[in-house]
Formats: structure tokens, C-alpha cells, sequence
């Protein structure tokens, strides 16, 4: 049961976060006032104009280790006072849906019987996976889930340790909503029987680009989480997409599960459009990678003749 508790908070760090719905349109000046203030905060931000419509998109990552500091308050400010507030999607799990969780556990945590690692990976690959895991005391990991296994490496050996992190950017503006009684709602929802479907019926083959990330990520060990977090408060954005937690993330579940993933995207690209075309400021928070990776968002946008002012993502 710990492997699937790891998988539930790691969904909830990346998906967890609102949205908000159009204001009126505001004065010229209050808006360069708001994009002005967000600028000075220390998470990288961009800023689309479309007419009356004003789209600041700050990229977030998650576990930013707490020995890394970095100030918020701009942020915080800047929230405020804008008109809209998108933050990342949210998973909404039913009681019937932990049930099945629990009830499934060994599907969810160990390969169907007669199956190892070794069935899944290159001999390279594996090789590499025998080095990290010299030191367990027992050989079950073999016969546990690629995907599970996965979560494991980076969190235990990477760094990423959802839940036991430092204030991100995800934190800061949802508190400022609250604060300034933004009103809020997610840009999109993921419902638990889809999340639990995932789960159970991926096969093995699925999760083999997770582990090989996983494994990058556990070798490059918990200094490359700081060096990411200090990347980011220092705005070098494609050092961050770049780095071996990020690389992970995106291919792991959920963002890269065949069935959950075109939906997440989607909804934040839905979510993007409908800001564009709606007065007043609409600040978004969403995981940089999906920003600033390359045919992500930030490409999505100047591809359609946007200027995107902020600091370079590629």
C-alpha cells in the first residue's frame, strides 16, 4: 500500500490547484500595474496580450526542497489583483474509488506473476537499475510495477518528495485567491474511476519511458532537485524542463498516461483560449514544463502571432 499512497500524493502535488471565471475589463494602467508587479516575483512569468484581454502565465514546479528560498511576495501581490485565477487541475476521488484502490492494490503495486523489471527493460537499463537498488534487502522490487518502482526512485533517490516540500508558486497565488476572494474553480477535473482505470489497466509496457526517466533521475541524485529549484527561482527555464525530475514527471503517470494525458492537456489549452478572448488580467499557474516545453504552450501561443513577453523558455 505505500507504492499506490506515493502514487495518490504525487497525483494530488501535480494535479491539485482552481480556476476562475471573467471579471469586467479594468483600466490600462491598473493592468501594467498588475504585469509590472508580477515581474518582480522570483518564479518565471510571461505575459500575452490580446486586445482587452491580459494573460499572465507563471510556470510552477513542485517539492522545491525548503533549503532553497525564494520570494514569493510580488506573486502574492499580483494575485490579488488580477481578475482570474487558473491554477492546475484537480482529481476528485470517490470513497468508492479508494475502495477499489484498496481492493486492487496488488494489481496496482506488483507486475502480473512470472514477470520482472528485466522482462520490460534493455539489459543497459537494467543493469543500471541493479546498481540503485544494490543496497535493498530483499528482491521484491523486481516484481514490483514499473510505474510504482518508478515513484520510488524519485522520490527516495531524486529528491522529489511531494508533501514534505517548501511554498511554490502553486501555494502562494491560491492562498492570495482566498485572501482577495479571487473567485476560483479548476481548470479541469480528473474523476477518480479514470484515475483508479488508469491504474489497473495500463499495461507494464506503458510505464517503461517512466522507469528509464526514474532511473536518470535517481542516478543524477537529490542535488539535481536542488540545482532544479534553484534553476527555477533564477529563471532559466530550459534548464529546468530539462532536468532529470522534470524529464520524469512528464512521461510519468499522470502526464504520461495515453488515456489521461491528451485530456490534461487539453483542458489547460481550453482554459488558455478562453482567457484570451475575456477582459481584464488572467494569471495562470501551471507546471512550467507544460509551458515552456517545446510544442507547449508558450510555442502554441507565439505560433499564433502572440507576442510573449518573459524570460526565455528554449
Amino acid at each position: 500500500m505505500k507504492s499506490v499512497a506515493v502514487a495518490v500524493c504525487l497525483f494530488t502535488a501535480l494535479l491539485t490547484g482552481s480556476a476562475a471565471i471573467a471579471q469586467e475589463t479594468e483600466p490600462a494602467d491598473r493592468l501594467d500595474d498588475v504585469i509590472i508587479t508580477a515581474q518582480r516575483s522570483g518564479a518565471p512569468m510571461w505575459t500575452v496580450r490580446d486586445g482587452d484581454s491580459v494573460l499572465i502565465l507563471v510556470g510552477s514546479i513542485r517539492a522545491i526542497p525548503r533549503e532553497v528560498t525564494w520570494r514569493p511576495e510580488a506573486l502574492e501581490e499580483a494575485a490579488k489583483r488580477a481578475d482570474l485565477i487558473l491554477l492546475p487541475q484537480e482529481g476528485r476521488a470517490s470513497f468508492s474509488d479508494i475502495l477499489r484502490v484498496i481492493w486492487r492494490a496488488r494489481t496496482i503495486t506488483f507486475m502480473p506473476e512470472g514477470q520482472t523489471t528485466a522482462t520490460y527493460l534493455s539489459p543497459d537499463m537494467q543493469a543500471r537499475l541493479d546498481v540503485l537498488m544494490a543496497g535493498e534487502r530483499n528482491q521484491d522490487w523486481r516484481r514490483r510495477s514499473m510505474l510504482m518502482t518508478s515513484f520510488d526512485l524519485i522520490q527516495d533517490r531524486a529528491g522529489f518528495r511531494a508533501g514534505r516540500e517548501g511554498r511554490d508558486a502553486v501555494d502562494v497565488v491560491r492562498r492570495a485567491a482566498r485572501q482577495g476572494r479571487i473567485q476560483a474553480r479548476p481548470v479541469g477535473t480528473v474523476r477518480g474511476d479514470e484515475m483508479v482505470d488508469s491504474l489497473i489497466t495500463a499495461p507494464q509496457t506503458v510505464h517503461v519511458p517512466c522507469m528509464e526517466r526514474a532511473i536518470a533521475a535517481a542516478e543524477a541524485g537529490p542535488e539535481s532537485s536542488r540545482e532544479r529549484a534553484q534553476d527555477w527561482r533564477a529563471f532559466r527555464v530550459p534548464e529546468v524542463v530539462a532536468s532529470p525530475i522534470e524529464q520524469a514527471l512528464k512521461v510519468c503517470w499522470p502526464w504520461g498516461d495515453p488515456e489521461l494525458a491528451p485530456q490534461l492537456h487539453q483542458q489547460w489549452a481550453a482554459a488558455v483560449q478562453t482567457a484570451l478572448v475575456s477582459p481584464g488580467v488572467t494569471m495562470g499557474v501551471a507546471p512550467v514544463r507544460l509551458l515552456a516545453e517545446p510544442g507547449g504552450v508558450l510555442d502554441s501561443l507565439e505560433a499564433r502571432g502572440l507576442e510573449v513577453e518573459g524570460p526565455e523558455w528554449k
